[in-house]
């Protein structure tokens, strides 16, 4: 990496040039990888002059971990969140399931994997990351924004389902899901005041689960 002060072709060579320099180094690095929310391209390193050698020397001394093919995520001292890598990662992506069903209360357990629904005809490759844990749910292209909204998970905006979208996806999945979970979100949905039944029974026609709506919820209303 080029640095004007001390004139060096790439990162590695600051590593022959003491703690001091080598500290400078990390800071300035770490002021890049800030800029782009801790989450970089291999292309986007490239611009900033940062090569393969200095990504090896990078992932060889911890400072930073390959995400997934060409991404790579900067460890040190981060304190963000992990929906700012999901965001980076699949900006094409909505939140669903049990992430929306934690969100939204409907569920009191936090999900060990970020379950998010996206277009099937995406390549299985891109969901094939270390870090975070994801959980894939590939739809139809026509059913990926259907009841779609914005959200806010740590400060952060996030695509994600709506309620009525929620409940229609747990009624699709739930020979799938745990017992537990499907029984208490369905019971939280129904006794929420901000649900919006006409939602969820457009939703429930277009994701074919208007027969469970009826036999499962509607008794309840």
């Amino acid at each position: 990496m080029y640095i004007k002060a001390h004139h060096c072709s790439n990162f590695v060579d600051w590593f022959s040039r003491g703690d001091e320099v080598l500290n400078e180094a990390e800071k300035k690095m770490r002021s890049i990888f800030s800029e782009h929310d801790f989450v970089m391209t291999t292309a986007e390193l490239m611009t900033e002059k940062i090569y393969y050698a200095d990504i090896q020397q990078l992932l060889h001394d911890g400072l930073i971990e390959k995400v997934r093919r060409g991404y790579y995520h900067w460890i040190d001292d981060f304190d963000g969140s992990e929906v700012v890598i999901i965001n980076r990662l699949f900006p094409d992506a909505v939140l669903c399931m049990e992430t929306a069903l934690f969100y939204y209360k409907y569920s009191d357990r936090n999900p060990h994997e970020w379950n998010i629904t996206i277009d099937k005809n995406t390549s299985r490759q891109r969901t094939k990351i270390d870090y975070p844990f994801i959980k894939a749910y590939r739809v139809e292209p026509s059913l990926l924004t259907i009841g779609e909204t914005e959200g806010e998970i740590d400060d952060i905006e996030v695509r994600i389902y709506d309620r009525d979208r929620t409940i229609c996806d747990v009624l699709r999945n739930m020979s799938k899901m745990d017992k537990e979970i499907f029984n208490k979100s369905i019971q939280n949905y129904v006794r929420d005041p901000k649900k919006n039944i006409p939602n969820l029974m457009e939703y429930s026609k277009a994701l074919r689960v208007q027969k469970r709506v009826k036999d499962l919820i509607g008794v309840w209303l």
